[in-house]
């Protein structure tokens, strides 16, 4: 695939330091991600997100007059995001791909799911504190 500004990549980490990380392209060619486009959140640590010698997706954001090329993992990560979010996979709708939707219950289903939710954890909460006090019971 050529190097264009937009393309999508793989690329290996080759290098950290503490401003980004070096990511070696197809074609021997190597580029910068910079730290702020390392990961959608917040990067403290560059290690805490990426080691050198991990297989990277990259966007191309930039290459310079000079040569130099600037990707980015976060505008492929936010991309990915996007795309799971317009179609998401049957794994990913939630909890109601076995179950009825809740648009579906009737009202009695609803409450008796409710109860049913609420015994099981009314028993785990009185479980963790009957542990906590010693079971209730003492010797006399």
């Amino acid at each position: 695939m050529q190097l264009e500004v937009g393309n999508n990549l793989e690329g290996k980490i080759t290098g950290i330091t503490n401003f980004g990380a070096f990511v070696q392209l197809e074609g021997g060619k190597s580029g910068l991600v910079h730290i702020s486009e390392i990961a959608i959140d917040y990067v403290k640590q560059i290690e805490d997100h990426v080691k050198v010698g991990d297989s990277v997706k990259v966007k191309v954001v930039g290459i310079s007059p000079e040569g130099k090329i600037s990707l980015s993992i976060k505008k492929v990560l936010e991309e990915e995001r996007e795309e799971a979010r317009k179609n998401p996979r049957p794994a990913d709708v939630g909890m109601f791909t076995k179950q009825q939707k809740p648009a579906e219950m009737s009202f009695e289903d609803k409450m008796n799911k409710f109860k049913l939710d609420s015994d099981e954890k009314m028993l785990a909460l009185k479980r963790n504190f009957e542990s906590k006090r010693g079971s209730g019971r003492r010797g006399n």
